[in-house]
């Protein structure tokens, strides 16, 4: 084994791998641009730094279980007219993270609402923090498997502490007592200290009659949309747009 080689397991072993994936490559440069050792020294250890930011951001998007499609950058912020651009780039910034703001985003179904819901995700992790993306259905239903499982003490805890929550198409159907039960206790923990973000096709005076009574209703209501940035998507289906023409003219008939 020469002694690059012997260099590299030793980073192996060490667990430096963004020092020894670049090993070759910065030799080279060190001794086609004469670097001093300092400078070397200096260079590979940016290549560790980079590779844990990098590393840690992927663990996060993977944890968020928000994809890597639904970016900002790939947000068509000019499909509708009606859009609210500065409002939802006011956002990015992730202060509302730090007031504990929610935000809930409403209106007819391929409006953006889900896109922009991961976006902003992807915004969170990139400030290396964490957030969460999940269904109403699959919110629920994971509440419901990890009672059963034993589990639910130790879930409860992730949703509260996770620095952003997401629950997509929100108000779906109607939810039993013990589900209500657990979520008013999972939004009173988080209320004015971490955020959540909403959506839904429903408007926000119909959310109160999923709950099994009124009283539930307001507590948990007055919670949500307290703090809340309420951002009403407007205008036609994005994905009707991308239907070719001739496509469309059937679907209209």
């Amino acid at each position: 084994m020469n002694e690059n080689e012997q260099i590299k397991q030793h980073l192996r072993t060490l667990k430096l791998s963004g020092i020894r994936d670049y090993l070759e490559t910065r030799l080279v440069e060190a001794n086609t641009n004469q670097l001093s050792f300092t400078e070397f020294l200096n260079a590979i250890l940016l290549d560790e730094i980079e590779t844990r930011k990098q590393n840690k951001l992927n663990r996060l998007i993977s944890l968020a279980q928000i994809g890597s499609e639904a970016t900002l950058e790939n947000f068509d912020f000019k499909f509708s007219p009606h859009f609210p651009v500065a409002h939802i780039k006011s956002l990015t910034t992730g202060e509302f993270l730090n007031k504990g703001e929610n935000i809930i985003f409403l209106g007819p179904t391929g409006t953006g609402k889900t896109h922009l819901a991961k976006a902003l995700c992807h915004q969170v992790c990139r400030q290396y923090r964490s957030a969460l993306f999940k269904s109403f259905f699959q919110f629920f239903k994971e509440l419901k498997m990890m009672d059963i499982q034993g589990k639910l003490d130790q879930y409860l805890k992730k949703l509260i502490k996770v620095d952003l929550l997401v629950i997509d198409d929100f108000a779906f159907r109607k939810i039993d007592a013990t589900e209500t039960e657990l979520f008013y206790y999972i939004i009173d923990q988080r209320y004015q200290t971490k955020s959540m973000i909403l959506t839904s096709n429903r408007a926000l005076s119909d959310w109160g009659s999923i709950f099994p009574d009124p009283i539930t209703s307001n507590a948990i209501m007055d919670r949500l949309a307290h703090n809340a940035h309420q951002i009403v998507m407007k205008g036609e289906s994005y994905r009707k747009k991308q239907i070719p023409e001739n496509q469309n003219a059937r679907v209209q008939k």
